[in-house]
C-alpha cells in the first residue's frame, strides 16, 4: 500500500493467539477496504508472531510491528497512534470481532459530521464462544451535544461504553494526552476527546467485545488498593511500587489537565473545571458500590486484557 489510507486500525496484543485470527478476519473482511492494520506485539511469547507474519504476507493492509521487550498495555497502544498514516484512527482488540460494516459506517458518520471527533456503535458483549452475552445499548444522551460543557457532564457521570474503541480523528486524537498508565487512564482520554468534539454511534450492535472470565474481577474493597496498583503495572511496568496515593493523583491531575488543554473557550473549561470538582467530591464521599461494574478494581470503561500487556 503506498497511498495514504483513509483509515489506520492499530491492533495492539501480547500472548492473543487464542483469538488474534478470528478478529484479523472480521477485520479484513470489512466492506470499507481503504484502510491499514498495524499490529503492535508486544514481546508475545506464544505463537502471536507467526499468526502476524502469516497475514501480513497474505494482505499489503497488514503490518507487523515486533517490540523488543513488553512495553505494557498503554505504551504499546499509544506506540500505534505515532505509527497510524491515515486521518481516522481506531484501536482494536486483538480478541474482539466487528460487523463486516462497522468501519463503513462510523467513516460515513464521520464524513457527514465534520463537527464530531469520534464514531462508534452499540457494543455487544460475547463470551468465548463468540456468543452474545449482553448488549450495551444506554449511553450518556448527552455526548453528541454541540456544547463542550455538556459532552463533559454526562460522560464523567455515566459509563459510556467503549468509546476509546470507536473510528476517532487522528489529528483530535493525537491533540491528547493519549493513554496514560495511571489508574482509569482510559476514562480519562475518553472526556478529553469529548471536549474537542461530538461523539455519533450508530444504534445498533456493530461491534463484539469479547469478555472472558479470566479478565474480569470484582474484588472486594479490601483488596481495592492492591488492584488500582496492578492495572497500572500492566498498563506500565515501572509503575510497580509506586503508591496507590499518587496513582489516583495522576488520575485526578488527567482531568484537569486535559480541560486546560482543550481547544475551548475559557467560559466552557470554568464550566468542566466546576462540573469535575462536585462529581470528584461526590466520588469522594463512597467506595464502588454492589452496582457498580468493578473491573481490575475500578469502575472501568473497558477492562484491560487478561495478559496484561497488550
Amino acid at each position: 500500500m503506498n497511498h495514504a489510507p483513509r483509515l489506520t486500525v492499530g491492533l495492539p496484543v501480547f500472548n492473543g493467539e487464542d483469538y488474534l485470527a478470528e478478529a484479523l478476519e472480521s477485520l479484513l473482511a470489512q466492506t470499507f477496504t481503504d484502510f491499514e492494520l498495524i499490529i503492535s506485539d508486544n514481546a508475545s511469547t506464544d505463537g502471536t508472531e507467526q499468526i502476524c507474519r502469516r497475514y501480513a504476507a497474505r494482505d499489503p493492509r497488514v503490518h507487523y510491528v515486533r517490540q523488543p521487550r513488553n512495553l505494557g498495555i498503554s505504551a504499546n497502544h499509544n506506540v500505534l497512534v505515532a505509527l497510524a498514516r491515515g486521518t481516522l484512527f481506531k484501536w482494536a482488540g486483538h480478541d474482539d470481532l466487528f460487523d463486516p460494516d462497522l468501519l463503513r459506517r462510523c467513516v460515513q458518520l464521520l464524513d457527514e459530521h465534520p463537527d464530531a471527533v469520534l464514531a462508534t456503535a452499540w457494543t455487544a458483549v460475547i463470551d468465548e464462544n463468540g456468543e452474545v452475552t449482553d448488549v450495551v445499548d444506554q449511553y450518556p444522551a448527552d455526548s453528541d451535544s454541540p456544547r463542550a460543557a455538556a459532552r463533559y457532564r454526562g460522560l464523567l457521570r455515566a459509563i459510556s461504553g467503549d468509546d476509546d474503541y470507536g473510528v476517532i480523528r487522528t489529528a483530535a486524537l493525537r491533540s491528547t494526552g493519549l493513554l496514560g498508565s495511571y489508574y482509569h487512564a482510559d476514562r480519562a482520554l475518553v472526556l478529553e476527546l469529548s471536549l474537542i468534539g461530538r461523539f455519533l454511534r450508530i444504534p445498533e450492535p456493530l461491534y463484539f467485545r469479547r469478555d472472558r472470565a479470566d479478565r474480569v474481577s470484582r474484588p472486594s474493597s479490601t483488596r481495592r488498593n492492591q488492584a488500582i496498583r496492578d492495572w497500572c503495572v500492566r498498563h506500565d511496568p515501572a509503575r510497580a511500587g509506586q503508591p496507590v496515593a499518587r496513582l489516583l493523583g495522576e488520575y485526578v491531575l488527567a482531568f484537569f489537565t486535559g480541560i486546560a488543554r482543550a481547544p475551548i473557550p475559557a467560559a466552557d473549561k470554568r464550566a468542566c473545571c466546576a462540573e469535575l470538582v462536585r462529581y470528584l467530591g461526590a466520588r469522594a464521599l463512597r467506595l464502588p458500590s454492589a452496582h457498580d461494574e468493578v473491573r481490575d478494581g475500578a469502575v472501568v470503561v473497558r477492562p484491560a486484557p487478561a495478559d496484561g500487556a497488550a
